[in-house]
């Protein structure tokens, strides 16, 4: 039980910290300004972790290596803290597993930033956050609305976006059961 509550609990602090150095990376991709109250709080969470690596790290074709690479040593730090508390296994299996780990946590943190957006679309379109929500998930959407129409004037694509997602976990799922096992 005290291997599950603290499994827990670093799932949790490993999910909202890397999900936060995940969200910097998209957010500078797409340029969207931190001056609002995500951006400053995506950059109060990872400012730590993230301006040191960049002074090692460049960003490489637009894409800032530091936020991956820190969103990578969370996981890192969280799969090796559960290993050592287990000890079995070889360390190269935990390398792996935090890098499926990250896998698993992008695609996680698309489904939310999707189902945020779909319930941002049915209640207030006029706030700062869901411009922000809205211009992290058009890139998302864009290709799905090219394919699906809408229906009686509905965008049905964040839901087949999310069906997409959820497939794409279950193979994510597959593939670490196949390392593991």
């Amino acid at each position: 039980m005290v291997y599950q509550i603290l499994s827990f609990l670093l799932d949790v602090v490993a999910g909202l910290l890397g999900g936060a150095c995940l969200l910097r990376l998209y957010m500078q991709r797409q340029r969207v300004p931190f001056g609002n109250p995500v951006g400053r709080f995506v950059f109060a969470l990872t400012d730590w972790l993230v301006l040191p690596l960049r002074r090692v790290l460049p960003a490489i074709a637009g894409w800032d290596t530091a936020s991956l690479v820190g969103a990578y040593l969370i996981l890192l730090v969280q799969y090796l803290l559960l290993w050592a508390m287990i000890g079995q296994g070889g360390i190269e299996l935990v390398f792996m597993l935090a890098l499926i780990g990250l896998v698993r946590l992008a695609i996680s943190s698309a489904m939310a930033l999707v189902i945020v957006y779909a319930v941002l679309s049915w209640v207030q379109n006029d706030s700062p956050l869901a411009d922000i929500v809205d211009r992290l998930c058009a890139p998302l959407l864009r290709p799905l609305r090219r394919i699906i129409p809408l229906v009686g004037g509905i965008d049905l694509s964040p839901l087949a976006l999310l069906v997409l997602l959820q497939v794409l976990s279950m193979v994510v799922a597959a593939a670490t059961r196949s390392v593991v096992f």
